[in-house]
């Protein structure tokens, strides 16, 4: 699996360079952070409420929309 990883690594850094040059690789990626804290525990703590109910209100008013 390791060597897969590194297959697309190196091929995403390769496709970066293609279409943003060496600076606008170098500009993108550090545009991201690693995260902190817990997805999971907060995404619980957020959506403990929300019933099958309201998700399917959400998605079809988004549709109506």
């Amino acid at each position: 699996m390791n060597s897969d990883l590194s297959v697309i690594r190196e091929r995403g850094f390769d496709a970066l360079v293609k279409e943003l040059g060496v600076t606008g690789m170098a500009i993108f990626i550090r545009l991201f952070k690693n995260g902190s804290g817990d997805y999971t525990e907060e995404r619980e703590a957020t959506q403990k409420d929300v019933s099958i109910d309201d998700i399917v209100a959400s998605i079809q008013k988004r549709w109506n929309q």
